[in-house]
């Protein structure tokens, strides 16, 4: 017993050790490279639970031994307690149990051996996601679920594309997604998950969950979606189940009142009704008739969503026939004359290059090692305040790295001023990414627009000209970098990096580059990416005479 009390506080100092990479409370569904910190905490966690396992199955071998050998010898003792007593040992050691071994045994049964796990388990508590956590990953979820249309059956099997470790969910799982789908008042979200809760109870999975509080739910959500006859078809089930439910019975009637009423209304709108739908064919006939609707008449947030999913628009043959791949030495730059650098073409217009190779393994390791423990939630500037906050539309974390802190990234900025022959002098730090559960960044531009005049007023080197951006993981699936405007997706590949400009040689914006990064479906996403500015490049990117030039 002695030597497992010894070894609780050594798991204590493990924790200590795991714990101290991890903030107090930082958004942890916001960054999965900062999540995985979690899963060391809850493998020291499950450590020290067996610890005090081991500690109480020791304990009651101990009380078993003892139980066991005092009924053999009661047995014996009880069949003749005067023979038995007249033996002088057996009298001595009655009296000695009784008064001192009996008082031992007490002490043993009494010991606590959850002061380890339970120090332990307080120590990594204040360390947990909260609520907010939990929140954030069942919105993503439904976020995968809308974006790349999966069924809620799809998500709960865990068959999603280019998975590793498959997981599946349970109904507890399914629910409470439904029910945090329901806090919003999203009822289209509450009957998906609902139903798939409701499903798995219904193939015989075992659970907790009750069959009735599921359909409770379901059957409000399906009604707040105007289908009255369905809700009312759950809200039978329900009756069925549970007969005293102190909402079914009035519900139910509620229900066929309602249907009464607007079957009677039916049929007084019936003649009416007739003369709408043959209006109605004719148009239908016009419609179709008339061409396909055009990519840029879609609303952006559909487009995101095709082009997330790869849906896009396709380039003509002839357009296609213009994007190359070479080796580049950006008009002989000396550091790339006896080295010079893979590039394609990945869009016309905006000009977006990829440049493969551009960043190794290593440097990769030694950004992410760098950025680890700096990353924090990644905030918006607000459009009429100015002030740097979160925002539900991008869910990620990141933290930036200056030449200060690593020989290293001086190497990379040199090399981003290599292939792009702008001046770095006046760029932004390198900022480093990693996005979360569902992690995205929804449409948005890199350059400060005409009604933000103050955008980048306190760095002083005027607004942002260029962006270049290092994949530095691959993605399993989703993750891409689109352009809504134009129809364009640039799929992550570990190693390159991506460059085009958000102003014309004019200085005016190029609102073509509106871009967004779609929610990651499977796997961790990690970026970094460094934004340039106007000043500096009056003589290597001269000004155009005209406004798109």
């Amino acid at each position: 017993m002695l030597s497992i009390r010894m070894e609780l506080p050594c798991c204590c100092l493990l924790l200590l050790s795991c714990l101290q990479s991890l903030s107090a409370h930082a958004d942890f569904f916001t960054s999965t490279g900062q999540m995985t910190d979690l899963l060391y905490t809850e493998k020291d966690l499950v450590t020290s639970l067996k610890d005090y396992i081991r500690a109480e199955e020791s304990k009651l071998e101990q009380i078993k031994r003892w139980a066991e050998k005092l009924d053999s010898l009661t047995v014996t003792a009880t069949q003749d307690p005067e023979g038995f007593l007249g033996h002088p040992v057996n009298a001595f050691k009655l009296v000695k149990r009784l008064n001192t071994e009996w008082g031992d045994l007490e002490s043993l049964v009494l010991r606590d051996t959850t002061g380890g796990f339970i120090s332990n388990l307080t120590i990594q508590r204040q360390h947990f996601p909260n609520d907010e956590d939990q929140t954030g990953a069942a919105k993503a979820l439904i976020r995968l679920q809308d974006t790349y249309r999966l069924d809620a059956n799809t998500i709960s099997t865990g068959n999603l594309p280019g998975v590793k470790y498959k997981s599946h969910m349970t109904a507890e799982d399914c629910f409470e997604l439904g029910k945090i789908a329901y806090s919003d008042a999203d009822y289209y979200h509450t009957e998906l998950w609902m139903a798939q809760a409701l499903k798995q109870l219904d193939e015989g999975e075992e659970s907790t969950l009750d069959k009735v509080t599921v359909i409770d739910y379901l059957s409000y959500a399906i009604y707040q979606q105007g289908e009255m006859e369905r809700a009312m078809e759950y809200t039978k089930r329900l009756v069925e189940l549970d007969p005293e439910h102190p909402r079914g019975k009035s519900n139910l009637k509620y229900f066929e009142f309602q249907l009464e009423k607007q079957k009677k209304a039916a049929e007084e709108e019936a003649p009416k009704q007739k003369e709408r739908e043959k209006r109605e064919t004719a148009e239908k006939k016009k419609k179709q008739k008339k061409s396909k609707k055009a990519f840029s008449l879609i609303p952006e947030r559909e487009k995101y969503e095709m082009l997330c999913r790869g849906e896009g628009i396709k380039m003509t043959p002839r357009r296609q026939s213009r994007l190359f791949c070479r080796y580049y030495d950006n008009n002989r730059n000396p550091s790339l004359l006896l080295a010079p650098i893979k590039q394609q073409d990945e869009w016309d217009r905006p000009y977006i290059v990829r440049y493969l190779d551009i960043i190794s393994d290593a440097e990769i390791e030694r950004i992410k090692q760098l950025a680890k423990p700096r990353l924090r939630r990644a905030t918006i500037s607000n459009p009429i305040t100015g002030v740097l906050e979160t925002a539900s539309y991008r869910i990620s974390k990141s933290a930036w790295l200056t030449e200060y802190d690593d020989p290293m990234i001086e190497m990379i900025n040199n090399r981003i001023e290599g292939v792009t022959g702008l001046e770095m002098d006046t760029a932004e730090e390198l900022q480093v990414a990693n996005y979360g559960v569902g992690g995205q960044y929804e449409p948005h531009f890199d350059f400060g627009r005409k009604d933000e005049p103050d955008a980048f007023k306190e760095l002083g080197t005027g607004n942002r000209i260029a962006t270049c951006l290092f994949y530095m993981s691959d993605v399993a699936a989703g993750g891409a970098t689109v352009f809504p405007d134009v129809g364009a997706a640039v799929w992550p590949q570990k190693g390159t990096a991506v460059f085009w400009y958000n102003l014309f040689a004019s200085g005016e914006g190029d609102y073509s580059t509106r871009h967004a990064a779609c929610p990651v479906l499977v796997g961790n996403k990690w970026v970094s990416n460094k934004w340039i500015h106007e000043r500096g490049q009056e003589w290597r990117r001269p000004c155009g005479l005209s406004e798109s030039e």
